[in-house]
C-alpha cells in the first residue's frame, strides 16, 4: 500500500517510507498540529481482520504510551481510518541495534554495550512497574540514536499479538532467537521473560552471534527450551568474568534462577562498569549443570526410606519419645504419675489462692525502652505484655515503645498477671523517590503524593521542553528518603519567548523613549552625540529599525543628544607681536600711506563671535568669546592696505578661560 502524500486523522502527512518490519511498515510523516516530524507505524493488513487482536491492540497501545522515559520511544497517538490502523511515535534518527552488530561483523566493546544495555534495562525497569510486559526484546526493537542513547520501541504490540496469534500467513511474530523459553512453549510470560531477552540481546553483542541457531525456527525454540549456551566468555575472552556471568544469569531457564527484577540485573551491572575485576553475580546453582529429572519412583523410594526412619511415624509426624518410655516402663511411669499428681495437686492450691489474691505492683513505664527491655520488665513484675502493633516514628527509634495502655502515671498499681499493650515503633519510614521526570505536573504531584512524600515546585522558561512538563527532580529516582521529605520539582514554563514590534522613540525625549521600550517588554541602555542641530536631550537614533520583530527582553540601545554648555574664555591679541607694529617711513614711504591699525575679527568653530575695526598696530588687547567643547579658534587682523595676519588654535571651552594670540 502507498501511502505516501496522504493524510492520517486530519493531522499526520505521510512524507516517506523508512522501515518495513514483519508486524507493521514505518512512515516519516508531518504531524501538521504541532509542526513536528513524527514517525507513523502502519499494521499491516492480515492484522486488522481479526476484531479480539484489534482490540487488544489498541489497549496495549495506549497502555505504553503512558511510558515516558529516556529510553523509551515515546507514543504520541494511536488511530485508524477504516481498516488502517496506525500509531503516532517519536522519530528516532539513528541505527538499530541489529545495523550496529551487523556492522560491526564481530562482537562490539564489552564498555560501550553494557551501557547500552544499562538504558534498556532502566526502561524495561520503568515498563515492568507500570505492569506492560515488552515480549519481544530484540536487537531490531532497539534504536541507537546519534549521541549514543539506546531507544526500546514496540511497547505493547508483542502482548497484543502473543495473546491472539503467534502466526500469521506463515510469518513469526517476533524473533524466536530471542525468545524465552517459557514464550518458545507457549506459555506465561513475565517481566523475566524479557530479562532472559536481554540477555541474549547481550550475547549477541559481546560474541558477534547468537547463542542458539538453527535451520528452522522450530529447531531454534527447542534449543531455548533445551540446551545451555556456550558460555560467551569461551567465545570472546576480553570479556570481564562478571560480564559472562550476568549473561547466564539473565538466560536461566528455570525463571526462579533468573533476575528477579530489571532493579536486580540494573545493580550487578553498573556494579561490573564500577569493578570489572570483583564478581557479584550470585546464581542459586551451578550453571553448567544439565537439567535433571526424578522419576516417580524415585519420590516414592524417598518417601519410603522416610517412614522407615524411626523419628517418623506412617502420617509423616515426628514420635513422641517420651510416649514410647511410658509403654516399655508401666512401673516407672505409675510412681512418676503419683509423684507429679502431687505437685500438680499442691501447685493448683496455690495457684488458686494466689489467683483469689493477686499480689499488686507498680505500673512501669515502658516508653521509649526497647521491646525487649519492656518484655523482661513485664516479666519480672509478673504482667503481661501484648504488642498491639507495629508504627512507623519519626521520634522513636526501631524497636522500642512508642505508647502502652494503660498509660504509666506516678504511684498507679496494677494486680500481678495485669495486661499491658504496647505500641513499637518501626522507625522512620523510608519510600523510594518515584521517577517523575518528563511526566506532566499532576502526573508527578499524583506520584509524589501517593509515594508518602511533599512535591515543591518552581517553575522555568525552557525552550526544548513544552509547557507543565516535569525538567528536573531533587532527589532523584535512584534515592530512598524519610516519608514526608520534600521532593524539589522544576516545571517547563515552555520557551516563554514572545516577539513584540519595535516602536519609533526618534524625536522623544529620553525619559518618553524609556518609558515606550519598557512598556513594550525591552530594556534600554543610554549612549549619548552631540548634534547642534536638535533639541537638547531627544532621541537621535535607536539600534533597531521601526516594525522589526524583537524578542521580549531585548535591549534596545537609544543615541540621546547631549548639547554642551557654551563657557565664555578670554583671549589676548597680542596685534604688535603679530603685525609687526608702524611701520618706518622711508624715502618711498610717507606718514599718510603707513597702515596704523587693523580691523580684527574672532571666529568659533567657522562663526564670526568677535569683530573690532581700527585698533592699534601697537596695542594688545582683550576679546570675550563664548564657545561649547573642542573648537577651532581662528583671529585674522587686516589692515587697510588689504594685508591679512591670522593666528588659529584648538581650544577647549570647557578645560581653559584663556588664551592668548601672539
Amino acid at each position: 500500500m502507498d501511502l505516501e502524500g496522504k493524510i492520517l486523522g486530519n493531522r499526520y502527512e505521510i512524507i516517506e517510507k523508512i522501515g518495513n518490519g514483519g508486524m507493521a511498515t514505518v512512515y516519516k510523516s508531518k504531524d501538521n498540529v504541532l509542526n513536528r516530524y513524527v514517525a507513523v507505524k502502519v499494521l499491516r493488513d492480515e492484522f486488522t481482520t481479526d476484531e479480539e487482536f484489534i482490540k487488544r491492540f489498541r489497549i496495549e497501545a495506549q497502555s505504553a504510551a503512558s511510558l515516558t522515559h529516556p529510553n523509551i520511544v515515546s507514543i504520541y497517538d494511536v488511530g485508524n481510518e477504516g481498516n488502517l490502523y496506525y500509531i503516532v511515535m517519536e522519530l528516532i534518527k539513528g541505527k538499530t541495534l541489529k545495523e550496529i552488530i551487523t556492522e560491526e561483523n564481530g562482537p562490539l566493546p564489552w564498555k560501550w554495550s553494557i551501557n547500552v544495555v544499562t538504558q534498556i534495562a532502566s526502561a524495561l525497569e520503568m515498563a515492568h512497574k507500570n505492569n506492560i510486559v515488552h515480549r519481544d526484546i530484540k536487537p531490531h526493537n532497539i534504536i541507537i540514536t546519534e549521541d549514543g542513547v539506546a531507544k526500546v520501541t514496540d511497547f505493547g504490540i508483542a502482548k497484543a499479538v502473543s495473546n491472539s496469534t503467534i502466526t500469521a500467513f506463515g510469518t513469526t511474530i517476533g524473533s524466536v532467537h530471542y525468545f524465552s523459553p517459557e514464550h518458545a512453549r507457549g506459555g506465561y510470560t513475565d517481566a523475566k521473560s524479557d530479562l532472559y531477552s536481554l540477555g541474549v540481546v547481550m550475547y549477541e553483542m559481546l560474541t558477534g552471534r547468537v547463542p542458539f541457531d538453527a535451520d528452522t525456527p522450530v529447531s531454534v525454540a527447542l534449543k531455548h527450551m533445551q540446551e545451555q549456551p556456550i558460555e560467551p566468555k569461551k567465545i570472546n575472552d576480553s570479556i570481564p568474568q562478571v560480564v559472562n556471568d550476568i549473561i547466564m544469569k539473565a538466560m536461566q531457564k528455570d525463571v526462579s534462577l533468573r533476575y528477579q527484577s530489571a532493579t536486580e540485573m540494573l545493580k550487578d551491572l553498573n556494579e561490573a562498569l564500577r569493578n570489572p575485576d570483583v564478581n557479584c553475580v550470585h546464581i542459586g546453582k551451578n550453571i553448567d549443570a544439565a537439567t535433571q529429572r526424578i522419576s516417580t519412583q524415585e519420590i516414592a523410594e524417598a518417601e519410603r526410606k522416610a517412614r522407615e526412619n524411626n523419628e517418623f511415624t506412617k502420617d509423616g509426624k515426628k514420635k513422641n519419645k517420651f510416649k514410647e518410655f511410658i509403654k516399655k516402663h508401666k512401673v516407672i511411669s505409675f510412681i512418676i504419675g503419683a509423684i507429679l499428681l502431687f505437685f500438680i495437686a499442691f501447685g493448683s492450691t496455690m495457684g488458686i489462692i494466689e489467683l483469689a489474691n493477686p499480689k499488686e505492683v507498680e505500673l512501669p513505664d515502658l516508653v521509649n525502652k526497647t521491646q525487649e527491655e519492656a518484655e523482661q520488665i513485664a516479666e519480672d513484675l509478673k504482667l503481661k505484655l501484648v504488642v498491639k502493633s507495629e508504627e512507623y516514628n519519626a521520634d522513636v527509634e526501631a524497636g522500642k515503645v512508642i505508647s502502652q495502655d494503660p498509660a504509666y502515671q506516678a504511684n498507679y498499681s496494677v494486680k500481678e498477671n495485669s495486661e499491658i499493650s504496647i505500641v513499637v515503633s518501626k522507625g522512620i519510614e523510608t519510600v523510594d523517590v518515584p521517577k517523575v521526570v518528563g511526566k506532566t505536573r499532576e502526573e508527578a504531584e499524583k506520584a509524589i503524593k501517593d509515594a508518602g512524600l511533599v512535591a515543591e515546585v518552581t517553575e522555568e522558561n525552557d525552550e526544548k521542553v513544552e509547557a507543565g512538563i516535569v525538567i528536573s527532580q531533587n532527589p532523584d529516582d535512584s534515592e530512598t528518603v524519610d516519608s514526608g521529605s520534600t521532593v524539589k520539582l522544576v516545571v517547563s514554563k515552555g520557551s516563554g519567548i514572545v516577539n513584540v514590534e519595535m516602536p519609533s522613540v526618534i524625536g522623544k525625549t529620553e525619559e518618553e523613549a524609556k518609558s515606550i521600550l519598557t512598556e513594550a517588554g525591552l530594556k534600554v541602555n543610554v549612549v549619548n552625540e552631540e548634534d547642534d542641530s536638535k533639541d537638547n536631550g531627544v532621541v537621535l537614533k535607536q539600534s533597531k529599525e521601526v516594525g522589526t520583530e524583537v524578542q521580549e527582553g531585548t535591549t534596545i540601545t537609544i543615541t540621546v543628544n547631549k548639547v554642551s554648555e557654551s563657557k565664555e574664555a578670554t583671549f589676548t591679541i597680542d596685534v604688535k607681536a603679530i603685525t609687526g607694529g608702524y611701520e618706518e617711513e622711508t624715502e618711498n614711504t610717507t606718514s599718510s600711506n603707513i597702515a596704523k591699525t587693523v580691523d580684527i575679527s574672532i571666529t568659533v568653530g567657522g562663526t564670526t563671535t568677535f569683530q573690532q575695526s581700527g585698533v592699534d598696530k601697537n596695542r594688545t588687547i582683550t576679546a570675550k568669546v563664548s564657545g561649547k567643547g573642542s573648537k577651532e579658534v581662528v583671529v585674522e587682523l587686516k589692515n587697510s592696505k588689504g594685508e591679512s595676519y591670522k593666528r588659529s588654535t584648538t581650544f577647549n571651552f570647557n578645560n581653559a578661560t584663556t588664551y592668548t594670540f601672539e
